[in-house]
């Protein structure tokens, strides 16, 4: 009996214990993530740096092959590298059972998901289920069927007071930033017009290329990346972007209702076509997949990533397009195309060789106003100044203007990753997320899998 009596004191002493590390855990990092099978290099990039609310210890869950390898190797390199190295420590699984065993352990409460498309969403609604707050890359649904179970998702993830939320990082990028400022500013813009199917009253168009370079390096993507049943399609993909920035710069702070609020006038996808030795330069495979056979002809893999959606939101026309070529021309890389028009004038954002390829904020005039350079003037001063010290207004023409920003406002690509987490960061530990968060991301994958669902249909 005494033996007994002092196995339970024992066993309560080590429980005491094991609540005591935890917490004290907890309150030093509130945040401990888990990466699930990371097969796309924007898993790595969420730790390009440190945060001071996350443990630097990240469990990876991951079967094991060159994914989960490369995305190590890209942690190793931040920890390694000359400046500003990370400290990030990697615990890694990997074996057939990877999802069931990180839904077993549960060593953290944030999952990051950036990987296989075609099992995001089961990811997504599985982690939930299991009380496990997500940060997933874009897209989280790239069919119809993703999409209910998505909203789903969200319904859970609101029972369990738990936060769901994808990467946008195109809203850290300065001039779509100021090209939203501007838009609020009556004085200068005036109002959104309606816009019409032939010129909508705001456009968003992106060009991407497959290979590219990464913190540096050739960046090698994984075969699936190529198949549209496991990547999604383009116009489900980047899409997601440039739906999300009508949303958030059009009709910022407002809930956009799919139901009531957006109605899908016409859409259509097509195809780049990609070469055995391209295919080799950015897999390293000498070979198609078997998977990949469906969509080859005559040795031509033909690849499904773009796409064109036009529709209104809330009585607007707004059209987005995303093109994928190979490669980008000398000097070049993603470039990013945007209008807003207004009754009083246009703000646009061009990228083309004009711009070196780097993104250039115009202002048009279009209502003949003799005070408006006095307004714009007022606006650059009074306005963009005080928020982003440094920005410069340069008259082309009588109706035309150019926005001069400062080159520590242009951090580039990579870096929104971190600001991307520090806004999701706040959000989870604060729990202050804005209501329209989440109906917007629901009515975004309504837009971009409601537009696949017809292009398919008119092809």
């Amino acid at each position: 009996m005494k033996s007994y009596y002092l196995l339970i004191c024992i066993l309560f002493f080590l429980y005491s214990c094991k609540q005591t590390k935890d917490q004290t855990m907890d309150k030093s990092f509130p945040v401990r993530l888990m990466t699930l099978d990371p097969g796309h290099f924007h898993a790595g990039l969420v730790q390009k740096k440190m945060y001071e609310t996350i443990d630097p210890k990240v469990y990876v869950y991951a079967p094991e092959g060159p994914d989960v390898d490369m995305h190590i190797n890209r942690i190793n390199s931040y920890n390694t590298r000359n400046e500003d190295p990370t400290s990030w420590i990697e615990e890694v699984y990997s074996g057939p059972d990877y999802f069931e065993k990180m839904l077993q352990d549960v060593p953290g409460n944030v999952v990051v998901l950036s990987g296989n498309n075609s099992k995001k969403t089961e990811y997504i609604s599985k982690s939930i289920t299991s009380g496990i707050h997500v940060l997933a890359d874009k897209p989280m649904a790239i069919d119809p069927g993703d999409f209910i179970v998505l909203k789903q998702a969200f319904e859970m993830a609101e029972e369990k007071g738990l936060l769901l939320y994808d990467i946008m990082t195109e809203r850290y990028e300065i001039t779509t930033i100021l090209q939203k400022e501007l838009s609020s500013i009556k004085a200068v813009f005036g109002e959104l017009q309606i816009g019409s199917l032939e010129i909508p009253a705001i456009t968003k168009e992106s060009v991407h290329h497959f290979f590219k370079y990464v913190s540096g390096e050739p960046l090698i993507r994984p075969a699936w990346f190529f198949d549209i049943s496991q990547q999604g399609e383009g116009i489900v993909d980047v899409t997601t972007h440039l739906v999300d920035l009508v949303q958030w710069e059009a009709f910022p702070g407002r809930i956009i209702d799919y139901r009531q609020d957006i109605k899908i006038l016409a859409a259509k996808r097509w195809f780049t076509s990609i070469d055995a030795n391209q295919f080799l330069q950015v897999t390293g495979l000498n070979e198609y997949p078997d998977y990949l056979l469906k969509d080859t002809d005559e040795g031509i893999l033909k690849v499904y990533s773009n796409g064109e959606i036009n529709y209104t939101i809330k009585g607007h026309h707004a059209k987005v397009s995303v093109i994928w070529n190979y490669q980008a021309p000398e000097g070049g890389g993603d470039t990013h195309y945007s209008i807003m028009r207004g009754t009083k004038c246009n703000l646009i954002i061009r990228q083309g060789p004009e711009e070196n390829f780097m993104p250039i904020l115009y202002i048009e005039l279009i209502d003949g106003d003799d005070s408006f350079q006095q307004k714009l003037n007022q606006a650059v001063n009074e306005v963009l100044n005080t928020r982003y010290p440094g920005i410069k207004l340069e008259n082309l023409t009588p109706t035309t203007w150019k926005i001069h920003i400062p080159e520590n406002y242009k951090i580039g690509h990579e870096a929104h990753f971190g600001q991307v987490v520090e806004k999701y960061l706040d959000y989870l530990i604060n729990e202050s997320m804005p209501e329209w968060e989440v109906p917007n991301m629901i009515t975004k994958y309504y837009i971009t899998t409601t537009a696949l669902k017809m292009a398919m249909e008119n092809q």
